[in-house]
Formats: C-alpha cells, sequence, structure tokens
C-alpha cells in the first residue's frame, strides 16, 4: 500500500473541491486549479477531508502521485508556493519590467526571461559586502509544478560555475564548489 496515498487531505474551510470522473477542481481564496485523475485512482469526501483510494494494486505506483498532486492543489489555493533565485557574480543583474525579467548574466547582451502567466517575481538587491550587492528573485504562485519549471527554466540562462558559483542558482539548496588553482 503506498504510504503517500494512504493518507488523508485536509481541506481548509476557504477551499471548495468538486470531483468529477476525470478532474478534481479546487477553488480558494488565491485562485482555481485543476487536476486530473489518472485511471484506477477516485477521490472521496468525507467531514471536510478527502481520501484517495485506488481500483487495485495494479495502480500502486500513480496511487501516492495522484493525491500528492491534489494536495499540491490544495495548498497552492490556499497559500500559495514561492521559490528563491539568487543572481551571483560581479556585474550580473536583474530587472524587472512588466511581466519580464531582464537579466545581466556576463554575455555580451541582456536576456529578457518572460514570466509565464500565474506566475509573479519581486526583484531584490540585498548588500553582500561593501562594494558588491546580490540580487534575489523571489517566484510566487499557485501552480507548484508551472514554478518549478519557471525556476529551473532561469537556473539554465547561467547555470552557477563550479569554483565561485557565478549565475543563477536556488537560494534553498547547498552548492559544493571545486578548490581553485593552489601557487607556491
Amino acid at each position: 500500500m503506498s504510504r503517500v496515498g494512504k493518507k488523508i487531505i485536509d481541506i481548509p474551510k476557504d477551499v471548495k473541491i468538486t470531483i468529477t470522473e476525470k478532474m478534481v477542481e479546487v477553488n480558494g481564496p488565491k485562485g482555481k486549479l485543476e487536476t486530473p485523475i489518472p485511471q484506477g485512482v477516485t477521490f472521496r469526501m468525507e467531514d471536510g477531508k478527502l481520501q484517495a483510494e485506488r481500483a487495485s494494486d495494479d495502480y500502486a505506483a500513480i496511487h501516492g502521485t495522484a493525491r500528492a498532486l491534489v494536495a499540491n492543489a490544495i495548498n497552492g489555493v490556499s497559500a500559495g508556493f514561492t521559490q528563491q533565485m539568487d543572481v551571483v557574480g560581479v556585474g550580473y543583474k536583474a530587472d524587472l519590467r512588466g511581466n519580464s525579467i531582464v537579466f545581466a548574466l556576463g554575455y555580451s547582451h541582456l536576456i529578457e526571461f518572460v514570466l509565464p502567466a500565474g506566475i509573479s517575481a519581486k526583484v531584490e538587491k540585498l548588500p553582500r559586502a561593501i562594494t558588491q550587492y546580490q540580487t534575489t528573485v523571489t517566484l510566487s504562485g499557485i501552480d507548484r509544478e508551472l514554478l518549478g519549471q519557471t525556476a529551473a527554466n532561469m537556473n539554465r540562462l547561467r547555470k552557477p560555475d563550479a569554483y565561485k558559483g557565478k549565475g543563477i542558482r536556488y537560494a534553498d539548496r547547498p552548492y559544493k564548489f571545486k578548490a581553485g588553482k593552489t601557487g607556491k
């Protein structure tokens, strides 16, 4: 039995759920999300709690995944998700212009990163040293999958290098750097 699939999902009071045969629709204060239900998995609602059930053990692999996707939709419309990205490097900058972020990442040109619908961004410049600034981009949205894909696409613009970590990197992940050359 799937351990994740057996967990009961508590539904906040301000969230409304509509269950159809192929879709779970979640409405909350931050927006509306629809999650498809895979074949062999059903959802049952009792007393403000949601339970995922599977038809047989043949659907054990998708049972926990379906439950996790619906739980993420419920958390997204009630609280939302955020992801912080650090732009690290001398001369590396990010500026918010309308629905896009313009990056200066050491290339000969500026890079315009257009945000998808449903994702918002905030750019903060924090002093890291006396002469340097570290730019932090905070992405937020209700769809966890779209937020993660947007952060991954932003990270691909300039991946952190192995020696100094210059580039766009996730703020919550630790990075291991290589040792540089040592002289005598």
